[in-house]
């Protein structure tokens, strides 16, 4: 495995925290993962990480390396995207993707792309239509969650958790619920049944995920009119924390029993048909899609 390789593997063992969440990263098992990692401390001499069960942690020595191969990775990817921008002919590429990732989090970057791919035209199809992510001529689709097929191509770049939350204005006409149990009582928002996403859940008392049947008068099939209702006081929703962290920090929204949240998070990935012979037009925004989302 050459450097660049090996400087992938360690940055994705320190932020995905363990040798399971890198390996499924980077297609790769566990194991080899783990030997990976051993290999390249046995040549330092250092070691890279404290294990500690399935959770491993940088050591000193290990949060140096990562730094360092951070800045490494970006120079070479930097490098690779100067070429592959004089390769690129005129062309378009086609983006799928759910409607509030795309406004909150897919635009703000879209402009320096194009800044730095003029040659590249930009198709982009909101919708959360289940089906074929890849249908209609779709090069790269952007999809959050678990992958509805295990057989897709597929580059996590993010993450996000989801957040239960209400207005103020709700919150005043009908009460604050003081446990998930309450929401029953309440006006609740949800997706429509055709859409996958996730359960509306929460940590009990023990620490474990408890999962609620949410039903309600309203749902919709995006979340930007779900988003649009609880702001506008119609009821309570779960929600990405990007679509609404703007609204918690003016306080247009109010996130609920913060306490018993479900801290788990949602990946984010692109999807794209296959690993070998990328087109350049389809790498280049993957590898800006990484960089602009790696923290």
């Amino acid at each position: 495995m050459d450097l660049r390789s090996e400087y992938s593997v360690i940055v994705s063992v320190v932020s995905e925290g363990n040798f399971s969440a890198a390996g499924r990263k980077l297609a790769m098992t566990p194991s080899a993962v783990s030997k990976l990692v051993s290999r390249v401390e046995e040549r330092l001499g250092v070691l890279l990480f404290n294990r500690s069960g399935a959770v491993v942690s940088p050591t000193a020595e290990g949060r140096s390396f990562y730094d360092a191969a951070l800045q490494a990775i970006v120079a070479i990817e930097a490098a690779e995207a100067s070429v592959f921008a004089g390769r690129l002919v005129q062309d378009t590429l086609r983006i799928r993707c759910m409607p509030a990732f795309a406004v909150v989090q897919l635009a703000p970057i879209i402009p320096e792309f194009c800044r730095l791919h003029p040659a590249i035209q930009l198709d982009i199809h909101l919708s959360m239509d289940p089906g074929n992510p890849l249908g209609g001529g779709v090069d790269v689709a952007i999809h959050v969650g678990p992958l509805p097929d295990s057989s897709l191509i597929a580059r996590r770049f993010s993450g996000t958790r989801w957040i239960i939350c209400a207005s103020p204005h709700y919150l005043e006409r009908h009460g604050t619920p003081s446990s998930p149990a309450e929401l029953s009582s309440h006006q609740c928002l949800n997706f429509t049944p055709s859409i996958v996403h996730r359960p509306w859940s929460f940590k009990g008392d023990d620490g474990s995920m408890q999962y609620l049947r949410i039903t309600g008068r309203i749902v919709a099939n995006q979340s930007q009119m779900l988003h649009a209702l609880a702001c506008g006081g119609a009821g309570i929703v779960q929600l990405t924390e990007f679509a609404v962290r703007d609204d918690l920090k003016a306080g247009r929204l109010v996130e609920l029993f913060p306490e018993m949240q479900n801290d788990d998070v949602d990946p984010i990935y692109a999807i794209h048909r296959t690993r070998k012979f990328v087109p350049p037009k389809i790498r280049v925004f993957l590898d800006y899609l990484e960089s602009s989302f790696r923290t």
